[in-house]
């Protein structure tokens, strides 16, 4: 863990509310995809959970949906401008599970971490398929750099005007040797109850500290309770414990 500061080189829309920002500083302390960077915000207490969607030397890119005050402040935000960062967050995602067709499933603002973890399934020979869900075919983005990647890519639209109609759920193909999950709490239990192998899920929670101090982001796990921002946010399925 280290806090950084980072200097803004772009932000721009990529969809209605949806902003990828790509930071340049020093990203030595993360480590793994699906960690998180924490991000200081002037004139907000907390800090502004951000998980990590690619890495390359210095630059670090996150993608984000403005949902509050911190993240509509980022969305004004101009090249050249800076943040502080804390950054190596989280156990991230583990790679060794993944067996031949690992398969990514990706809800909304779930599908970010996703990207860095397919580009290093893809690096080790893997054959990646990759199910990226969105309410409508305006939300949609990053289905072509997927497809860049070399990922097979199914997107679902809640209202079918892309894509399979329905929800991630709808769109999972037969065969996969185990599945990498992020996003939205009730997709994540739509897919803990159809997939067929075991897998991680990433959850999204609201955060105090985000390195494990206040426990405040505590969730229910067969071994009892475990922090989310530093004993997660992955998670194997195997573990879980749903609440009622």
């Amino acid at each position: 863990m280290k806090d950084v500061l980072f200097i803004i080189k772009e932000n721009l829309a990529i969809a209605p509310q949806v902003y990828r920002m790509v930071l340049t500083g020093d990203c030595s302390q993360i480590t793994a995809p699906g960690q998180f960077v924490n991000i200081r915000l002037d004139g907000l207490y907390l800090r502004r959970p951000i998980s990590v969607c690619d890495l390359g030397g210095d630059d670090l890119t996150i993608i984000y949906k403005v949902v509050g005050k911190g993240t509509e402040q980022m969305s004004r935000m101009k090249e050249g401008g800076s943040l502080q960062v804390l950054t190596g967050l989280g156990n991230g995602y583990d790679l060794s599970c993944a067996g031949d067709a690992p398969l990514l499933i990706g809800g909304g603002v779930g599908v970010p971490p996703l990207y860095l973890l397919a580009r290093k399934l893809r690096e080790q020979g893997k054959t990646v398929s990759v199910v990226l869900g969105f309410n409508t075919k305006s939300e949609i983005f990053y289905e072509e750099e997927f497809r860049a990647l070399g990922c097979g890519v199914t997107v679902t639209t809640v209202d079918g005007s892309y894509g399979t109609k329905g929800f991630v759920t709808d769109g999972l193909p037969e065969n996969y040797s185990y599945f990498y999950c992020c996003g939205p709490e009730p997709m994540l239990k739509a897919v803990y109850k159809k997939a067929r192998t075991s897998g991680q899920f990433s959850f999204e929670e609201r955060m105090g500290c985000g390195f494990g101090a206040c426990m405040g982001c505590s969730c229910r796990t067969i071994t009892g309770y475990k922090r989310i921002c530093k004993d997660g946010p992955v998670m194997r399925k195997e573990e879980i414990l749903w609440e009622d």
